[in-house]
C-alpha cells in the first residue's frame, strides 16, 4: 500500500513538474511584455506610391524602438477596404496595424452597403500620422481674382462652370462638392480617371477649376498657368503662406484635408496602444521622416487615440451630411 502511496505521489509531483517547466518555457502572452515577434504593417496602397515610401521610412526605425521587425504588406483595391478588412478581423493582439487613410475610414461606410464591418465598431484608432493640405485653384482665363468673385461668377452663371476631379468619391471630389453645399453654387463635376489627368484639364482649360495637392499644382501656379484662391484646411500652407483658407474666407469651419493614421483591432489592450503611439511619434517627428513628407505636401500630425477617434467621427458626420445631397453610392 505504501509503495502503491509513493508511486502515485511521484506521477503527481511529475506532472507537476512538466507543467511548471512547460509553461515557463512558452513565451509570456503579457501585453506588457509586446511585442515579442514581427509586426505587420497593413497598407491600402501599391508599393512605390508616397505612403508606401512613407512607412518603409518608418518601418526600421519603428523596428530599433520596438525591437521586433515592422513588415509593409501592401494590399490595394476596393478604395481601401480589402486592407481595412484584414485588420479589423485581425486579432487584437497588436501584430496587426494598419495604416488607414481618410475616405476609407469616413466615407466608404456611407457609400458601401454590403461592408462585413464595422469602421468604429471593429477597429481602435492609434495616432494620426499626417496630413496633407489642398487648394482649390482656377485657370488663369477665369476673371474671378477671389473666392468671393468665384463664387459671385458661379452664381451668375449657374451650372456654366465645371470643376475636375480624380474621380467619384475621392478626396478632392468632397471637398468640391463640400464647397458648392456651403456657398450654394451650381458648379459641374467632371470626373478624369486620376489626379494628373483632372490637373491637366484646368491647366488646358477644359474645366475652369479644381481642387488639388501642392505637389501637383506648384509647378503650374508658379508658370501662371493656374491661380490659387483658398486652401481647404483651417491654417495656411507653409509652402504658399500667402493664401488664405476658406475659413478665413468666410466658410467657418471649412476644413478637408487628406489624412493618414494608424489602428489596430478594437480589443486591442490598451498597454499596447500606448506602445505603439509612443514609438511612431518619435518616429514621425524624426528629421529623416519630416524630410521625406514635406516632399510629399505632407505634415506632421499627430495627437492621441482619442483625438483621432473623434476627427474619424466627426469627418464621417460631415461626409453623412453632404452625402444626402450628393447620394453616392458604390454597390
Amino acid at each position: 500500500m505504501k509503495s502503491m502511496l509513493r508511486k502515485i505521489t511521484y506521477v503527481i509531483l511529475g506532472a507537476f513538474y512538466l507543467c511548471s517547466f512547460s509553461y515557463a518555457a512558452e513565451p509570456s502572452n503579457d501585453a506588457s511584455n509586446y511585442p515579442t515577434k514581427p509586426i505587420r504593417l497593413i497598407l491600402p496602397f501599391p508599393a512605390g506610391g508616397g505612403t508606401d515610401n512613407l512607412a518603409r521610412i518608418m518601418a526600421p526605425k519603428l523596428y530599433k524602438l520596438l525591437g521586433q521587425p515592422v513588415i509593409i504588406d501592401n494590399r490595394p483595391g476596393a478604395s481601401g477596404n480589402i486592407a481595412t478588412e484584414a485588420v479589423a478581423k485581425a486579432n487584437p493582439d497588436g501584430y496587426t496595424v494598419l495604416m488607414g487613410y481618410n475616405t476609407a475610414l469616413t466615407f466608404n461606410p456611407l457609400i458601401f452597403q454590403n461592408l462585413s464591418f464595422d469602421i468604429q465598431k471593429d477597429l481602435k484608432p492609434v495616432t494620426l500620422l499626417a496630413t496633407a493640405k489642398y487648394f482649390l485653384v482656377v485657370n488663369n482665363s477665369v476673371p474671378a481674382k477671389s473666392l468671393k468673385e468665384l463664387i459671385t461668377l458661379a452664381k451668375e452663371k449657374p451650372g456654366q462652370l465645371n470643376y475636375s476631379s480624380g474621380g467619384n468619391g475621392g478626396t478632392l471630389h468632397l471637398a468640391a462638392e463640400l464647397f458648392k453645399f456651403r456657398t450654394g453654387t451650381e458648379i459641374t463635376h467632371v470626373p478624369y480617371k486620376g489626379g494628373a489627368p483632372a490637373t491637366l484639364g484646368v491647366l488646358t482649360g477644359e474645366v475652369q477649376m479644381t481642387v488639388g495637392s501642392v505637389t501637383s499644382l506648384m509647378p503650374h501656379i508658379k508658370t501662371g498657368k493656374i491661380r490659387p484662391l483658398a486652401v481647404t484646411s483651417l491654417t495656411r500652407s507653409n509652402v504658399m503662406p500667402d493664401v488664405p483658407t476658406m475659413n478665413e474666407l468666410g466658410l467657418n469651419g471649412f476644413n478637408v484635408t487628406s489624412w493618414y493614421g494608424l489602428l489596430v483591432p478594437k480589443n486591442t489592450p490598451d498597454v499596447i496602444v500606448a506602445k505603439l503611439v509612443k514609438a511612431a511619434h518619435e518616429v514621425i517627428e524624426s528629421d529623416e521622416v519630416k524630410e521625406s513628407m514635406a516632399k510629399q505636401g505632407l505634415d506632421v500630425t499627430i495627437g492621441s487615440p482619442t483625438e483621432f477617434e473623434e476627427i474619424i467621427k466627426n469627418e464621417t458626420a460631415m461626409w453623412r451630411e453632404l452625402n444626402k445631397k450628393l447620394k453616392i453610392t458604390a454597390n
